[in-house]
């Protein structure tokens, strides 16, 4: 009898296993086809978005290019002067002339890990096995009145993060992910809404970045324009000097 019992929890807890990986790939499912389905999701070529952030009362022009298979470019424009950040799948850069120089310059390691993870055109989630990161469903909870699902990711370069998934619409609404700084550990959130069908494909038309619980700044994205011609160079570090 005792050998039976053993036997019937053995076959429960692999059961639950299964179970809860069904279902951590069934919501994954519905949040792609949410969002247009994979195969229009795959015949995204290039992305052009315009908008704004909105800080402290301020509008400030913002342009963001990706390309596949990791290429991606960020503008922002503060008081006429230009703020550049790219990537070419391999190399991060920037140029910040509000730092002291007009030049380019290197990418740190973290920064590096967060642009690589936005020049993804495709998101976190869809193919995940193949990219190397683990999902798991932590459960079902409430956000802000509205019925979620709690999935956590541990990605391949070793960081942890949780996303949350509409449980009426299967739209990402939220994610967080914890970033060790010199001064401590800090939590970074940011939330998606708005969302809005282009050429077949649902994207966030609103974004707010929490630090810690406090508003960072808010993004508005005024236009998105899918499979236009992109210049390769665009993503590519400039020599320091060159115009």
């Amino acid at each position: 009898m005792l050998q039976k019992f053993f036997f019937l929890v053995l076959v429960l807890f692999c059961f639950t296993l299964s179970t809860s990986a069904q279902t951590v790939d069934e919501i994954i499912a519905k949040n792609i086809q949410a969002r247009g389905g994979l195969e229009k999701l795959k015949a995204i070529k290039t992305i052009k978005q315009t908008g704004s952030f909105i800080q402290q009362g301020q509008e400030i022009p913002i342009s963001i290019v990706n390309k596949r298979p990791a290429s991606l470019r960020f503008e922002l424009t503060i008081q006429g002067t230009q703020i550049i950040q790219g990537y070419d799948g391999q190399t991060g850069w920037a140029i910040s002339p509000f730092l002291g120089t007009k030049d380019a310059q290197k990418l740190n390691d973290d920064q590096l890990k967060d642009v690589a993870e936005q020049a993804d055109i495709d998101g976190t989630l869809v193919d995940y096995k193949d990219k190397g990161h683990k999902v798991t469903l932590v459960g079902k909870a409430d956000l802000e009145g509205s019925p979620v699902y709690k999935l956590k990711v541990d990605k391949k370069d070793g960081d942890t993060s949780y996303i949350f998934i509409d449980a009426e619409n299967y739209l990402e609404i939220k994610s967080t992910q914890k970033r060790k700084l010199p001064n401590g550990e800090v939590e970074f959130e940011t939330y998606l809404s708005d969302y809005k069908a282009v050429d077949g494909v649902t994207f966030p038309h609103a974004i707010e970045s929490k630090v810690q619980g406090q508003s960072a700044f808010q993004a508005k994205i005024s236009k998105i324009e899918i499979n236009t011609e992109v210049d390769d160079n665009i993503f590519k570090m400039p020599a320091n000097g060159a115009k």
